[in-house]
């Protein structure tokens, strides 16, 4: 298990926006049809309502927001409803009827599907919602009470209505699995849908409904994988274009091998170069395999296509950030700024970062600081200190956020958490702890200052008082996979305790199974275990996900105890290239090799 400083995950965040972008047209199909994600329809109302608006009004859709993002779709989607007919605005209308359809208040729902159509008779999708709704293939509850021969019968006869126009009947089987989307029993939702469509076998619609019933019912199910296999193919036999089968396909494809899903991309989109969402997730498989020179490739392509598309550049310049490419990644971010693109401070932010990551620290700073206000802008005023103290400046980074004004608990503990940090960084694990342990007295049962009191108490040789951190963590967190894994990482590694340290390890790896820590922290259990070929298993799974000093001292070690000193050499020399100045690393090679 390796400690790693706190720090903003910008890059991850801004491939995974660039790449939800390029894929926005069509989602991959398994994420695409449940019920509608709440993330894509809670951006603020104000941005989308008309023109003109009473403060009142302004004031209930403010409401209505707050409403949505603490989860009371009920309250939100009648106060859209209300504001919609009173402004008598489409956009309004239509946010109301997609927050109904997701929390399945079809009655609701209903109702601002009918204003929507009212104010917008060109709109298909109100029409397709009063259809479904009124024959009861959106049935409220249907679903969550349970399949059962009633829903059956009640889908058939909703089916059977849609048959009379093959669009409408392909967009009832495309709708299918949202339907179903809160049934618990995912093998019953396949069985009915199996059921459903067998009247339908030249409908690619159909096949495509059972597949990803299937790949739903199936996750780790050979046989149910299987079948779900071979219904996509029967719906790619009869529409070999359909790009979103081909992304359900490829879906399928990876549960079992990511890299048979990139070579069937690869061959379908040289087939259908075209289709930008099959390029989209053929990027989204490179980044997972850290081909990121291929992933930018593809950017690189969908951008000439369309030079306005800056979501596209913003992909180039982010991909490019991740391969040390700096000049390309700042020419790129210079240009977005200056093309005043994307969301407050995202551009800004990036460009502080590359000034950071290539050592140019009194840049980073003055770009930290321009970063607008906003929670980037916080941030970005927390990465300051951390400037500052590179800069050997340690005394002027703690006062400075000692003066920061923190106003939410989350900030306060954000500045604690830092102050730490950079302590921890030159060397002071005791004034670490001291503020850690005062900042945990002040903010009892916080969870992230349990988990990181007990990280220093480890390095401190406080091995009882980690521990309990832990132990407490893990009773108001009982999912924590970090909190379980740390735990379990040092019963196994400072105490005798190894059986019980595996256990707790095991229990983190099930939440979180391509962890790269948590994949370190079970080799170095099953070597403590005697498993030495198990060990080097995950260890080199753990390299691969995150090439890191602590992992490859563990698999170098664990190597070197199996009498390939060779092989150990070659690891260790390869990360000492990385991170040279490593002390753990550093003290293992020096430790063996004597």
């Amino acid at each position: 298990m390796a400690d790693f400083p706190f720090r903003l995950p910008l890059l991850a965040l801004s491939l995974c926006s660039a790449l939800t972008m390029s894929l926005a047209s069509a989602p991959v199909a398994a994420q695409a049809d449940p019920t509608i994600p709440f993330d894509q329809i809670t951006k603020s109302a104000a941005n989308d309502a008309p023109a003109g608006l009473s403060a009142e009004l302004m004031y209930r859709l403010l409401l209505a927001d707050i409403a949505l993002q603490r989860g009371e779709a009920g309250i939100a989607a009648r106060a859209y409803f209300e504001s919609a007919r009173e402004a008598q605005s489409a956009t309004l209308a239509r946010r109301a009827t997609e927050i109904g359809v997701a929390s399945r208040q079809m009655g609701l729902a209903l109702d601002a599907a009918k204003l929507w159509s009212e104010l917008d008779p060109s709109a298909e999708r109100p029409k397709q919602v009063i259809a479904q709704i009124s024959s009861g293939l959106m049935a409220k509850g249907g679903a969550a009470e349970g399949v059962d021969i009633d829903l059956k019968a009640q889908l058939e006869r909703a089916l059977t209505d849609a048959a009379t126009s093959p669009p409408a009947l392909a967009d009832a089987f495309l709708q299918l699995n949202r339907v179903l989307a809160q049934e618990t029993d995912k093998m019953a939702a396949f069985k009915l849908v199996s059921l459903l469509v067998q009247p339908y076998p030249k409908v690619p619609e159909a096949h495509f409904a059972l597949a990803l019933a299937a790949l739903n019912a199936g996750l780790g199910d050979t046989a149910m994988m299987n079948t779900a296999m071979q219904a996509i193919d029967r719906a790619l036999t009869q529409k070999p274009a359909w790009d979103r089968a081909a992304l359900l396909k490829a879906e399928i494809l990876a549960k079992k091998s990511t890299v048979s899903a990139i070579q069937y991309l690869e061959q379908f989109v040289k087939d259908e170069p075209k289709s930008r969402p099959a390029w989209g997730a053929l990027a989204q498989f490179y980044v997972e395999q850290k081909r990121y020179a291929d992933a930018r490739a593809i950017f690189q392509r969908l951008w000439d296509e369309d030079k306005s598309g800056r979501e596209f550049e913003f992909g180039v310049a982010v991909l490019s950030m991740q391969m040390k490419d700096w000049a390309t990644a700042e020419r790129l971010f210079e240009e977005l700024k200056n093309a005043d693109y994307g969301e407050n401070g995202v551009v800004e932010m990036h460009l502080a970062q590359i000034a950071e990551d290539s050592g140019r620290y009194e840049l980073a700073i003055e770009r930290y600081k321009a970063v607008p206000e906003g929670e980037r802008g916080w941030l970005a005023s927390l990465r300051i200190a951390a400037m500052m103290a590179k800069l050997d400046r340690l005394p002027e980074a703690r006062q400075y956020l000692a003066d920061l004004q923190a106003v939410t608990v989350e900030q306060q503990v954000q500045v604690r958490q830092i102050d730490a940090q950079l302590l921890k960084d030159a060397g002071d694990n005791k004034g670490a702890f001291d503020v850690l342990t005062g900042a945990l007295q002040t903010y009892p049962d916080e969870p992230d200052l349990l988990y990181d009191v007990a990280m220093v108490a480890e390095k401190l040789d406080k091995i009882d008082l980690a521990e309990q951190q832990l132990k407490r963590l893990i009773e108001l967190k009982p999912d924590n996979a970090q909190a379980l894994n740390a735990l379990g990482y040092t019963l196994v590694d400072r105490t005798p305790r190894t059986a019980e340290g595996y256990d707790l390890i095991e229990r983190a790896l099930k939440l979180e199974p391509a962890d790269p820590f948590i994949l370190d922290s079970m080799g170095w259990a099953l070597f403590r275990l005697g498993k030495h070929e198990q060990a080097v298993e995950f260890l080199r799974r753990a390299m691969a996900e995150r090439p890191d000093a602590e992992i490859a001292a563990h698999l170098g070690e664990v190597l070197w105890s199996k009498g390939e000193r060779t092989a150990a050499q070659e690891v260790w020399q390869l990360q000492l290239k990385t991170t040279p100045d490593n002390a753990f690393l550093q003290d293992t090679v020096r430790r063996l090799s004597q």
